[in-house]
């Protein structure tokens, strides 16, 4: 079967794309906007009893606890997209993200109500983590669900471009207040205006996914649902279908983003700590090396995303995590220069690894799971490993260095969840070509249709 979708209507996939990308850039903006100024400011507002590398410890702790909620969001937001539909869910999470980032923005200082403080800045970050667990997975399964099954992994691409979109935005603006600000001026009040920008972009990232359909896709099945249970009776919910029938895809997905995820942070939030902490170098010096790498990384996303279109997901994955489990040794290295170009070449490098994992993914994950626990199962696959991952990876790393005052235990720790995620994808099928719609709630592997097959293999 062919998959329906808007491969016969390029206006309307690009309205998908758009609205995907920019809530996409939103909800990142949000939640790299958090680690960021963790990394700069929190530890002497939340924690100003602490010594700088402490209080940073501490401020990247609040910021890995966020983790531990995205797949608490992943199950319900999966079992309800999968349920109701992906744009209902995306404007939901969408809502949570940015009311809660908002709220960071006003939450007073240590001084000022003391241990209340750390705690309540705890709290919205994990309905920031919740939120996020249910916004990857709704973003690319709606552009994933909409488009042409031939350039499936590239426009599946462009809502992972969201990422470095956001990234680069958030630290953009902290950059921006950096170089107009005192540092007390940038400690005291200024680190909280980014925060109460995000009311604005909701605003906008809102009017936008309420102006798209839903899936065509989730709604063929959906029908297909309902006529069965008329038939055989209540159908399992989504968890249950997923981890009994899928349970190998999960694992899959897991491994492949241990070496993607545990990266990114090391290359765009860590690396802040270790600059100005153990460096000594300027925050805006810092926070530019950042801003150059992700504006790079946001042009290479959808390039990546076409060439797995053309040699698969598994060979295009596969150099990245072999690239950036080298490149950790030789990150370092270009760091400790002190020198700014060093320190652009050393991120920019890192994010084209990372890219070259982080583009086909979005096609890959959803390419493993059938359509009524598509939304579960990439999101579970997707977050799960984050909380292994993502979450105590600057942790991880600032507890490295402060124990043996060098990187080189760092360098280790990304070369082995590089050997981790090459392991994962070797380990699974080649995707590339599967008709989404032929994806059975059993699990069966999708065949390509005939026409597929031909355009696969021209």
């Amino acid at each position: 079967m062919n998959e329906p979708g808007a491969s016969g209507r390029p206006g309307g996939l690009r309205k998908i794309v758009a609205a995907s990308l920019i809530g996409t850039t939103i909800e990142w903006y949000d939640y790299f906007l958090y680690g960021s100024a963790a990394a700069l400011v929190f530890g002497r507002v939340f924690f100003p009893d602490s010594d700088p590398l402490t209080g940073t410890l501490l401020s990247f702790l609040t910021y890995a606890i966020g983790f531990a909620a995205r797949p608490v969001g992943a199950v319900v937001f999966g079992h309800f997209g999968d349920r109701l539909g992906r744009k209902k869910l995306l404007v939901v999470s969408l809502l949570m993200m940015g009311g809660s980032t908002a709220l960071i923005g006003c939450v007073p200082g240590y001084d000022t109500i003391g241990v209340a403080a750390p705690l309540l800045l705890t709290t919205l970050r994990l309905i920031q983590g919740f939120a996020l667990g249910g916004e990857w997975g709704g973003a690319v399964l709606l552009v994933s669900e909409h488009g042409d099954p031939r350039r499936r992994g590239f426009w599946a691409s462009w809502p992972q471009g969201g990422a470095p979109a956001g990234n680069l935005l958030a630290v953009g603006v902290l950059s921006l207040m950096t170089s107009v600000l005192s540092d007390d001026a940038f400690t005291s009040w200024g680190w909280r205006v980014p925060f109460l920008l995000s009311a604005l972009l909701v605003m906008i990232g809102l009017w936008i996914r309420l102006s798209v359909d839903e899936s065509p896709l989730f709604e063929e099945a959906l029908a297909k649902a309902e006529r069965r249970k008329a038939e055989q009776g209540a159908e399992q919910p989504p968890f249950v279908a997923v981890v009994r029938n899928h349970w190998r895809d999960i694992l899959v997905a897991m491994g492949a983003r241990m070496a993607e995820n545990i990266s990114y942070y090391v290359i765009t939030a860590f690396v802040l700590t270790y600059c100005v902490e153990h460096l000594k170098i300027g925050k805006q010096t810092s926070l530019n090396a950042v801003l150059i790498g992700s504006a790079v990384q946001f042009c290479l996303i959808p390039l990546f995303g076409a060439l797995s279109d053309r040699v698969g997901r598994r060979p295009v994955y596969l150099v990245g995590a072999v690239g950036v489990g080298l490149w950790s040794w030789a990150f370092f290295g270009l760091l400790d220069t002190r020198s700014f170009p060093a320190l652009v070449l050393a991120v920019t490098v890192g994010l084209v690894f990372h890219s070259a994992m982080y583009a086909p993914q979005a096609a890959f994950f959803s390419e493993l799971f059938a359509t009524r626990m598509r939304y579960t199962g990439a999101s579970i696959g997707a977050q799960l490993s984050s909380v292994a991952a993502g979450a105590p990876a600057p942790l991880i790393a600032t507890a490295l260095l402060g124990s043996y005052g060098t990187s080189t235990p760092i360098s280790v720790y990304v070369g082995l969840a590089a050997l981790i995620t090459v392991i994962a994808v070797v380990a699974s099928r080649e995707t590339r070509g599967s008709d989404l719609a032929a994806i059975e709630p059993d699990g069966t592997t999708a065949r390509p249709a005939p026409d597929q097959q031909t355009a696969a293999s021209a």
